[in-house]
C-alpha cells in the first residue's frame, strides 16, 4: 500500500490540525496504521497507532489526551486530529502501514518512507 500524508501546517501553541493519510490499493482495511514524527535532530518516535477496524487504538504518553487517531476504510485514509498543540509537537509527521496491529507503533519495522508533512507550532 501507498501512502501520501497530508493536512500539515503552521498553527499557534493550543491551536488544532487534522493530519489525513491515504492510500492506493484495494487491502487498506486489511492494515494496521501508524502515526509517527520526526523533530529536527532527533529520532522518529511512534505517535498513534489504529487497528485495521478501528477498534483498538493506541497512543504515545506524550499525545495522550490531546491526539486521537481514527480511519474511514471507505475512503483508504487514516486521519490524525490534534488538538492543545504545544510547540514541541513540532515536527515532520509520517504514517505508515503494517498488516500486524502489534508491530505497527515500531518505527524500526518499517524501510520505507513517505515525504510526511511538516507541523510547526509557535509559541
Amino acid at each position: 500500500v501507498q501512502l501520501v500524508e497530508s493536512g500539515g501546517g503552521l498553527v499557534q501553541a493550543g491551536g488544532s490540525l487534522r493530519l489525513s493519510c491515504a492510500a492506493s490499493g484495494r487491502a487498506f482495511s486489511t492494515y494496521a496504521m501508524g502515526w509517527f514524527r520526526q523533530a529536527p535532530g532527533k529520532e522518529r518516535e511512534f505517535v498513534a497507532a489504529i487497528s485495521w477496524t478501528g477498534g483498538m487504538t493506541y497512543y504515545a504518553d506524550s499525545v495522550k489526551g490531546r491526539f486521537t487517531i481514527s480511519r474511514d476504510n471507505a475512503n483508504n485514509t487514516a486521519y490524525l486530529q490534534m488538538n492543545w498543540l504545544k510547540p514541541e509537537d513540532t515536527a515532520v509527521y509520517y504514517c505508515n502501514a503494517d498488516r500486524t496491529y502489534a508491530r505497527v507503533a515500531d518505527p524500526k519495522v518499517f524501510s520505507s518512507w513517505g515525504r510526511g508533512t511538516q507541523v510547526t507550532v509557535s509559541s
